[in-house]
Order: structure tokens, then sequence, then C-alpha cells
């Protein structure tokens, strides 16, 4: 039997044993993806961990994914491995921004790291969950980074003050202003050649422009 068609053996076998919790699956690079219920997540866990055809026994990682146009807005992903069967499953759930979604940290204990890091990147609640601290910035970090509308230059920055002996916050000052780097290189423009991403530049006004552009040397 094929890899995919074993990975369609067990969605067929996950969707009837877990019905409408299930609300539809999809294949992504030759693994199984389902999207769930956030609300019935942690009986989805339970069942792919314990089910005799699932044995998930692993939960790899728990990542999360902003999409700021959309609505839900945010998607939440757990990637499980069963060793016993050489598979793996993903689970997407769509979760609305402020939405509260129950800790998988009682069925597999590693979700209470990637739960913590999944709220101080994306500020997503796990309810439930005995220790929902930041993990990766300060604990009086502003914002949550890995939000697409997080400013790439952050809110404050820090720095060792030698007169206090401490490390200190203090508002961002850039040395300058932020900078277009859509722009062709004058010394690109005097050849026939045009790197990747040159298109979107400005040719110099040097007074010569090649008459046959190649991209990246080849013709």
């Amino acid at each position: 039997m094929s890899q995919l068609e074993a990975l369609n053996d067990l969605a067929d076998h996950i969707s009837e044993e877990l019905g409408d919790v299930v609300s539809h699956y999809e294949f992504e690079r030759d693994e199984l993806v389902l999207h769930v219920n956030p609300a019935e997540i942690c009986s989805v866990l339970q069942f792919l961990k314990s089910d005799s055809e699932c044995e998930f026994t692993q939960l790899i990682s728990v990542c999360g994914a902003d999409y700021p146009e959309r609505a839900p807005r945010f998607d939440i992903i757990y990637n499980l491995l069963s060793m016993t069967h050489n598979q793996r499953v993903r689970i997407k759930l769509a979760v609305e921004e402020g939405q509260f979604i129950p800790t998988a940290s009682k069925i597999f204990s590693t979700a209470g790291w990637f739960e913590r890091e999944t709220w101080d990147m994306y500020g997503i609640y796990f309810d439930g969950h005995e220790d929902l601290r930041r993990i990766l910035t300060d604990y009086g970090f502003n914002g949550h980074p890995l939000r697409k509308d997080f400013p790439l230059s952050g809110h404050v920055e820090l720095r060792y003050d030698e007169d206090e002996k401490r490390v200190v916050y203090e508002p961002v000052q850039l040395t300058q202003d932020y900078r277009n780097f859509d722009s062709v290189s004058p010394w690109e423009g005097i050849t026939d050649i045009q790197l990747p991403g040159d298109e979107k530049g400005t040719v110099p006004k040097h007074g010569w422009e090649p008459t046959d552009k190649t991209v990246g040397g080849a013709k």
C-alpha cells in the first residue's frame, strides 16, 4: 500500500469515528490535514493518541499563523507523529482574536511549552493552562511579535546602562529613516544582466540602457 493510500484510509477512519467534529480534511505535501472545531480539540487529540489505528503518541509542535485580512484571524496548528504506523497528521483550528482554546497539556505534557510560545508570539489564550507565561520575550514585553501588525522595530529597545548597572528600556531610536531598497545599482545598469528583484527598481540615469536584458546572466 502506498503512503497516499494509507493516508486516505486513515482519513476515512478518522472521519467515520469523529463525524462532524472534523469539518473537513485535505492533503498537503503528502500529509493529512484535519480541520477541527476549536472546542473539540481535546477530544480529537485524545482519540488520535489512543485509537489503535492512529496511535499518534507524540505531539511534535503547536504553532500559530496570523491572517489579519481573514476572519477568523488565526490558525493554530498541531503536528503529531505515530511511531507505530510511521505517519504524521496535522490539525488546524481557525480561531477568532480573543477566543479561548482548551489546553492540550493534560493530554500531551509537551503542549505546555508549545502553548506558552504560541501565547507569547500571537496572544492566543489557552484555557486551563497552569502556567501560561511568556517564554521567549521578557515578562513586561508589550505585544506579540509574530502578529502581522507588530512593528518591525518593536515598541521599545533595551541596553545595559553603565551608570545604573542594569538593563534599561527606552523608546526605539532609529539611527536613520526606513529606506526603500527597490532600486537598481548603477553598476548593474551598465550591463545586460538584470538581477532578480531589479525589475521593480528605477533604472539609473547614466545615459546607457541595455537593449536585451537577461535575468541572472542567462539568456
